[in-house]
């Protein structure tokens, strides 16, 4: 008798253990509930729910998206508050001083740039403002909030959170073999008679190649965060670098491969009665096209291995494969060249076509990749030198003086 395979529950979530899903649910429901305990201790308050709810909202995947939050959070609540305590020491609770409360409070939002807590600010205000005992309310409130981000803060720092760079660059390989894939049939298909209305879905799946771009990116944007503040990372600096301007290439192709579908679509309507190219033409464009899926391919490893040897393999084959393209494509040309010659319809459709391809050459050469690496890097640090001038002026001055009181030192001695 047939007995279908019945997934095991515990199975099924040790597999999704590393699912961003799983892992913000685990987190955010353990922070919670320490943050009602440490606050059933401290508050005044028969049920402390803000203190849970304060960990519920700022614990996140990543420790810098927590820290934050959390700061954001705390800011909000605590001029939510002063302006509750303003306006019930002039006015009290009336419909028009609620008005004006709400008003006052959303705008000190903006203008304290607490970002997505600007409702969080009238929230805090009106729930003070509602209560008999407003400053004792009003400050336990404050303690609870920060009792709640403390916690989520420090669930964080003891319990670092996983590194989502690994995801990242699964997806960034993900999508490079999605454009190989495309890349594979549209080579295979040059030497025949390509009916409009393929050519057509060949323009369709390079254009969804944007929603797979966006998806990455956001993938990517998590393994940013990641890094940030992570104590587990010592060169997140550089993981988000190398990631981010290699999804930037590819993104650059993803364009330029939507482009060339397009080139290739109007040739079709241009050739319902033949083949797109001749025999000889076809099977030179259809290698080059191998060659260019495979550059693809081997640049995203690169970029996504951080093992030094298979960086280094990886690099190696992606030279080859650039080297191979290169050669593949100047035979094509002449063979494009020729044919043009002897028939010069839809010329510009094969100039079209050749320039696209020489564009993913170039942003897939090794030297072009080092330059674009080595400027965001100088960006990158000179952002954030700018972004802690005060701090580093500080580090400068007391080296300064540490190195005059060395030499006050060695003179007096």
């Amino acid at each position: 008798m047939y007995v279908p395979d019945v997934p095991d529950p515990v199975a099924e979530l040790v597999k999704r253990r590393h699912d961003p899903v799983v892992v913000q649910t685990v987190r955010s429901t353990a922070a919670a509930t320490i943050a009602y305990v440490v606050a059933l201790q401290l508050s005044k308050e028969p049920a402390p729910l803000t203190a849970p709810l304060t960990a519920l909202l700022v614990v996140q995947v990543t420790l810098y998206a927590t820290l934050t939050r959390s700061l954001r959070r705390v800011e909000a609540v605590i001029v939510g508050v002063l302006i509750a305590v303003a306006f019930s020491v002039l006015v009290g609770l009336t419909w028009w001083s609620l008005c004006l409360i709400i008003l006052a409070a959303q705008t000190a939002g903006y203008l304290t740039r607490v970002g997505d807590w600007v409702q969080e600010v009238a929230i805090s205000a009106m729930l003070v403002l509602g209560v008999t005992q407003v400053t004792t309310y009003a400050w336990d409130r404050v303690l609870e909030t920060l009792i709640g981000a403390g916690v989520g803060m420090a669930f964080n720092f003891f319990l670092a959170p996983p590194v989502w760079v690994e995801t990242a660059g699964n997806s960034i390989e993900d999508l490079a073999r999605r454009m190989r894939q495309l890349m594979l049939h549209i080579g295979q298909e040059l030497g025949s008679q390509m009916a409009v209305d393929r050519a057509a879905a060949r323009l369709y799946e390079a254009r969804r190649l944007d929603h797979d771009i966006t998806q990455v990116d956001a993938a990517l944007r998590q393994a940013e965060d990641s890094v940030r503040l992570n104590p587990r990372v010592k060169e997140g600096l550089l993981y988000r670098v190398v990631l981010r301007t290699g999804l930037d290439t590819l993104e650059i192709c993803t364009v330029i491969l939507r482009v060339m579908s397009r080139t290739l679509t109007d040739l079709a309507k241009a050739r319902t009665e033949e083949p797109l190219f001749p025999p000889e033409v076809a099977e030179a464009l259809k290698d080059l096209f191998v060659h260019l899926a495979a550059a693809v391919e081997s640049f995203a490893v690169l970029v996504t291995t951080q093992v030094s040897a298979n960086a280094e393999e990886a690099e190696s084959r992606l030279s080859s494969e650039l080297v191979k393209a290169h050669a593949s494509r100047d035979r094509s040309a002449d063979l494009l060249l020729r044919r043009v010659q002897e028939h010069p319809r839809q010329w510009q459709l094969h100039g079209a076509l050749l320039a696209e391809i020489d564009r993913i050459l170039d942003e897939l050469d090794m030297e072009q990749r080092s330059k674009r690496l080595m400027e965001e890097l100088d960006r990158s640090t000179r952002e954030k030198r700018e972004r802690f001038l005060f701090l580093h002026k500080i580090q400068r001055r007391i080296r300064r003086w540490i190195r005059r009181d060395r030499k006050d030192g060695s003179t007096a001695g």
